[in-house]
């Protein structure tokens, strides 16, 4: 039986095996290659709440020299994960650049509010989470005084999300008070009257009632003589001098 050559495959074959092995090899070196260096990006918050050496530090896993460690040695998401657990970051993307650096690139969490209780105290973030307080940093938002439960937790927190997303009520509103029966008691930046805002119920509604009449009533100068302004009532708006 007579063979037939077919030389143009041959060579293609010999080729394409040539290129696997090439890559296979360069692949091979390139991840026992050291790493070059480490860096930490935040994409979030003008305030550092955690400092850049302290991710670095859950990084590189506490080695005293990146340019120890070996591209086939990292294990991109044990890094991230440790570094989410940190409680000031909210999430974290990590990976290694072509030029062999290390890089995180980390979301802190945005605090919203400082809680006070008998415990001590600590943020809620923007998610509704707990955050510590940081000793970089200390975050200029409301206080919440009164006990924070289960039950009022979620509501609290889509308020606190809506003061601070309000460019108006996060220059306006600066603490709150949960009272009894899961009612609110709001503080005023510039002026001495309470703000009763109420169960937190027609959330929306009753801050446009309190920004319409609050935008009226500052240019009448009287609002320093109210002592109260109740917005339990969401067809009007309450004053009690």
């Amino acid at each position: 039986m007579k063979k037939i050559f077919n030389w143009s495959t041959i060579r293609l074959v010999l080729m394409f095996a040539l290129v696997l092995f090439l890559y296979s090899f360069t692949a091979n070196r390139n991840l026992n290659r050291k790493l070059k260096k480490s860096e930490v990006i935040f994409v979030n918050n003008s305030q550092h709440f955690i400092s850049q050496e302290a991710v670095n530090k859950l990084l590189i896993e506490n080695k005293s020299d990146v340019k120890t460690i070996a591209k086939v040695e990292v294990d991109l998401n044990k890094l991230e994960k440790s570094i989410n657990k940190n409680k000031m970051i909210e999430k974290s993307d990590v990976f290694v650049t072509i030029d062999g650096t290390l890089r995180a690139i980390v979301k802190q969490k945005t605090p919203i509010a400082r809680v006070f209780t008998n415990e001590g105290s600590f943020y809620i973030d923007y998610e509704g989470s707990t955050m510590p307080l940081s000793e970089l940093n200390s975050a200029r938002v409301p206080l919440v005084l009164g006990e924070i439960t289960e039950k009022n937790k979620k509501k609290l927190s889509e308020i606190l999300k809506m003061i601070y997303d309000d460019d108006f009520l996060k220059k306006n509103i600066i603490g709150v008070q949960v009272l009894p029966k899961d009612e609110l008691l709001m503080k005023n930046r510039n002026y001495n009257f309470d703000i009763l805002f109420g169960k937190p119920i027609n959330i929306e509604k009753k801050f446009n009632n309190y920004k319409a009449f609050f935008q009226k009533e500052v240019n009448d100068s009287v609002l320093k003589k109210y002592r109260k302004i109740n917005l339990k009532f969401t067809q009007q708006v309450v004053c009690i001098k």
